[in-house]
């Protein structure tokens, strides 16, 4: 079970890894399209003689920056994928910024009382978008509508608001393992991340140097 958790663990890695570089290359590939091409027709006015060969070239290019009208569409899906599929390794990792500072105030017993609380919304919260939004996706699937300008390419649109349930299902896991540790004392609370503690780190790392 642990084997194939850290299997897990290092796929959510990987595969959110996978869908920035992927969003890094395609903006960083159309930007550079489209600002490539001027500078071979400038060439070509530049010189003459061998204005054919650089307005060929800028051509080509320009073409290739304008039919890639889809980048703009992937970039949103795949962005789309990185909050929906983030969501869950934002909570194994304690990347949710926590608003506890009055819960910190109470007792052991009384913050564990408070994390069981607010671990079980949580759980209600996901379960119920994880639920609400697959049957939004199965009525995308019956109708059978494409993707924005990624319709062309066979992409539906439920193959992109798949990503909702489905992250919301991961969050619901994570949240159970939170509330399973509350319940065995492992920990008190959500486990989120402390901005004031992380200011405080830092101000601390600074006047070291």
């Amino acid at each position: 079970m642990n084997a194939l958790r850290r299997v897990w663990d290092h796929f959510e890695e990987g595969f959110i890894a996978f869908l920035l570089a992927t969003m890094t290359l395609v903006t960083f590939t159309y930007v550079i399209l489209n600002n490539l091409y001027t500078l071979f027709y400038n060439l070509a006015d530049r010189w003459e003689s061998t204005s054919d060969f650089f307005l060929n070239i800028g051509d080509f290019i320009l073409d290739m920056a304008q039919s890639m009208t889809w980048s703009t569409a992937l970039t949103k899906a795949l962005f789309a994928w990185l909050i929906f599929f983030g969501l869950a390794y934002g909570v194994r990792t304690a990347g949710h910024i926590g608003v506890d500072a009055l819960v910190k105030l109470a007792s052991k017993p009384v913050q564990r009382i408070i994390g069981i609380i607010a671990c079980l919304a949580c759980l209600g919260y996901a379960g119920l978008i994880s639920v609400a939004s697959y049957d939004w996706v199965k009525t995308l699937f019956i109708a059978g509508i494409g993707a924005e300008d990624l319709g062309h390419f066979g992409v539906m649109q439920w193959h992109i608001t798949a990503i909702v349930p489905f992250g919301f299902a991961l969050v619901f896991i994570r949240f159970a393992e939170i509330f399973v540790r509350i319940l065995r004392n492992q920990q008190t609370g959500l486990g989120l991340a402390d901005e004031a503690a992380d200011a405080l780190k830092i101000n601390e790392h600074e006047e070291h140097k």
